[in-house]
C-alpha cells in the first residue's frame, strides 16, 4: 500500500502544464494542492480549480501562503498539531479539520496529505486532496445529539415520576401539618419547607417538559395577545436595566398550545436574554407568520404554515460550542447558584412536544436570537377567562375508590378525601380494585394512579371498570406517564390530575368529575391526553 501514501517523481517542476495529467487535475471536482517544503514555511505552489471553488480564493491569493490561513477560531489545535507532526516526519496523514472559506464561513475538510519524493529520496512536494464533508459531519452530530438528548430525556422523566410521588407525600403532609399547628415559629418553618417542596415540583415539571413527556392541555391561542399580557410581567422580571420592545405582526393565525407551558418557556428565554446582558440592553419579542415549503425538511418540520415567536437580545452571544449544548439540561455558563440550566431545555422540549422547533442564532459579541416555531391553526383563537379562585373547598358525601400502589400517597389521599366528607375505599393495585368493584355496590368515582405494578395500569383499569359500570366517572393521577403524552395538540379526552397535588386541587377535580359524570375513554390505539 506504499504507493497510496507517498509518490516518487523523476522530474520535479510545475512549468510544463500541457500534459493530460495536468488537464485531469484541473478538471477533477476533487480539490487538490501542492506545497513545497523546500521553501520557507512550506507554501502552496499549486491549487487546482476545485480547490479555488471550495475555498473561494483565487490562484493568486493561494500561491505562496502556508495552509494555516484556512484555520479559524474553532479549528482543533490538536488536529493542527497532528498535521504538523506528519509534515515534519514526512509521512502521510488522513484526517478531518474545520477550515474557513474566504467569506468566513466554516466547513469540515476531509484531507489527505502525502509526501512526494524525487529519485534521490529527497522530498520535493506535499500533495493534499480535500473533500467537503460538512453535510456528513452535521448529520452525524445531529444524530449523536438526538441520541444523547433522548437518553437524558428517558432518565429525567423516570426520575421525575418517582420524585413526584415523594413530593406528593412531602407537600401533602406539610399542608396537613400547617392546618393543625398554631405556633407562629412552627408555621414559619413549615412554610419554608413547603416553599422548598414547591421549587422541587417546579424542577420536575421542567424536567418533564425537556423530556417531552409533560401533560399538555392545548387550547387555541392568540400569540400576540399572550405576548401583550405577559409583557408587564416580563418587564418586572427582567429589571430596570432591560427594556422590552415588541414587534408583533398583526392578524396572526391561531396556535393550539398549552398556555401555561408556553408562558413558562417564553419567560425562561427572556431570563436567559437578561442574563446575557449584565450591563443592560434591549430585548425584542417579535411574532411572524411564515410558510415552510422546500426549507421545511432542512428544519425537520413538515411543509405548511407556521407562527414564529422570537426573542432577540443585545448580549454577548454564544460561541458555537456553547450554542450546540444550550438546550441540554443542567448545562449552564452562568456559574454556581445562578441558574439550574433547565430553562432553555424546558423550552426546547415543550416546543418539540408541540410539533414545533426551537432554533438558536448566536455569535460571540453579536447577541442571540431564539426562535420558537409552532404550527399555525385554523380559525380564530378563543381565549378562556381565568377561573376564579375558590375560597371554600368543594365537598361531597359520595364514595370514592382510591387506587394507589404507594402506601404513603394512598394514606394521604384518603385523609384528604375523608376530611372533605367523602366515603373512601382503597386498593393497592388494579386487580384489588376490580375485586372491590365486584363486591361494593356504592362506588361513585374511581380515582386511580396510572403507573402501577402488575398487569393493570390505571388506563386499563379505567377501561375495565367502565365496562363493568358504564356510568362510573374516572379521575386519574400521575407524576408522569408516556402513554398520556400526545403526539400533537388535541382536545383532552381524559381527566388527569398531576402529582404533586394540593388538597384544594383534589377537591375541585373530584367534585368536577362527579358533577360531570362519565367521560369517554379513548379508543384503542388513540393517543391519550391530559
Amino acid at each position: 500500500m506504499a504507493h497510496l501514501t507517498s509518490a516518487v517523481i523523476r522530474k520535479p517542476g510545475l512549468d510544463d502544464r500541457g500534459s493530460v495529467f495536468f488537464a485531469a487535475i484541473e478538471m477533477t471536482r476533487m480539490p487538490m494542492i501542492l506545497t513545497d517544503p523546500r521553501q520557507p514555511d512550506n507554501p502552496i505552489v499549486f491549487a487546482n480549480r476545485a480547490f479555488q471553488d471550495l475555498t473561494g480564493y483565487a490562484q493568486a491569493e493561494l500561491v505562496g501562503r502556508n495552509c494555516r490561513f484556512l484555520q479559524g477560531p474553532e479549528t482543533s489545535r490538536e488536529t493542527v498539531g497532528k498535521l504538523r507532526e506528519a509534515v515534519r516526519e514526512r509521512r502521510a496523514i488522513a484526517t478531518e479539520i474545520l477550515n474557513y472559506k474566504r467569506d468566513g464561513s466554516p466547513f469540515w475538510n476531509g484531507i489527505f496529505i502525502g509526501p512526494v519524493f524525487d529519485e534521490a529520496g529527497e522530498i520535493v512536494y506535499f500533495f493534499a486532496s480535500q473533500l467537503d464533508v460538512t453535510r456528513r459531519r452535521v448529520s452525524e452530530q445531529a444524530f449523536r445529539q438526538a441520541q444523547k438528548m433522548e437518553a437524558i430525556g428517558q432518565l429525567t422523566a423516570g426520575l421525575a415520576h418517582d420524585f413526584n410521588n415523594l413530593l406528593q407525600v412531602v407537600t401533602g403532609n406539610l399542608e396537613l401539618a400547617r392546618s393543625s399547628v398554631t405556633s407562629e415559629r412552627a408555621q414559619r418553618q413549615l412554610a419554608n419547607a413547603a416553599g422548598a417542596a414547591e421549587r422541587g415540583a417546579k424542577l420536575t415539571k421542567q424536567l418533564l417538559s425537556f423530556a417531552r413527556k409533560a401533560r399538555l392541555e392545548p387550547r387555541s391561542l392568540n400569540l400576540n395577545a399572550l405576548v401583550l399580557n405577559l409583557a408587564e410581567v416580563a418587564e418586572s422580571t427582567l429589571g430596570s436595566t432591560v427594556s422590552v420592545r415588541l414587534d408583533l405582526t398583526p392578524r396572526l393565525p391561531a396556535v393550539t398550545l398549552d398556555r401555561t407551558n408556553l408562558e413558562m418557556a417564553l419567560l425562561n428565554v427572556l431570563i436567559n436574554a437578561r442574563d446575557a446582558m449584565p450591563a443592560g440592553g434591549t430585548v425584542t419579542i417579535s411574532t411572524a407568520a411564515l410558510h415552510l415549503d422546500g426549507d421545511g425538511k432542512a428544519r425537520n418540520l413538515p411543509p405548511g404554515d407556521y407562527v414564529a415567536l422570537r426573542v432577540r437580545d443585545e448580549g454577548e452571544g454564544m460561541p458555537p460550542h456553547v450554542a450546540e449544548r444550550a438546550t441540554e439540561p443542567f448545562f449552564s455558563t452562568k456559574g454556581p447558584g445562578k441558574g439550574t440550566g433547565l430553562g432553555l431545555a424546558m423550552a426546547h422540549g415543550f416546543v418539540q412536544q408541540s410539533r414545533g422547533r426551537l432554533e438558536i442564532e448566536s455569535r460571540s459579541g453579536d447577541g442571540t436570537t431564539i426562535t420558537m416555531l409552532f404550527p399555525a391553526g385554523s380559525g380564530t383563537a378563543v381565549e378562556e377567562e381565568p377561573a376564579e379562585q375558590r375560597a371554600v373547598l368543594r365537598r361531597g358525601d359520595e364514595t370514592v375508590l382510591v387506587v394507589e400502589d404507594s402506601d404513603d400517597v394512598r394514606a394521604l389521599a384518603r385523609e384528604y378525601l375523608e376530611s372533605l366528607g367523602y366515603g373512601v375505599l382503597t386498593a393497592r393495585d388494579g386487580d384489588e380494585a376490580l375485586r372491590i368493584l365486584e363486591q361494593e355496590e356504592r362506588i361513585d368515582l374511581l380515582f386511580s394512579d396510572i403507573v402501577m405494578p402488575g398487569s393493570l395500569n390505571g388506563l386499563i383499569l379505567a377501561e375495565r371498570a367502565q365496562a363493568r359500570r358504564p356510568n362510573l366517572p374516572v379521575l386519574l393521577t400521575t407524576g408522569y406517564n408516556e402513554d398520556l403524552v400526545a403526539e400533537g395538540p388535541a382536545t383532552p379526552t381524559m381527566d388527569v390530575l398531576g402529582k404533586p397535588y394540593r388538597k384544594a386541587e383534589l377537591a375541585d377535580r373530584i367534585r368536577a368529575a362527579l358533577d360531570r359524570g362519565v367521560r369517554p375513554l379513548p379508543a384503542p390505539g388513540e393517543p391519550h391526553h391530559g
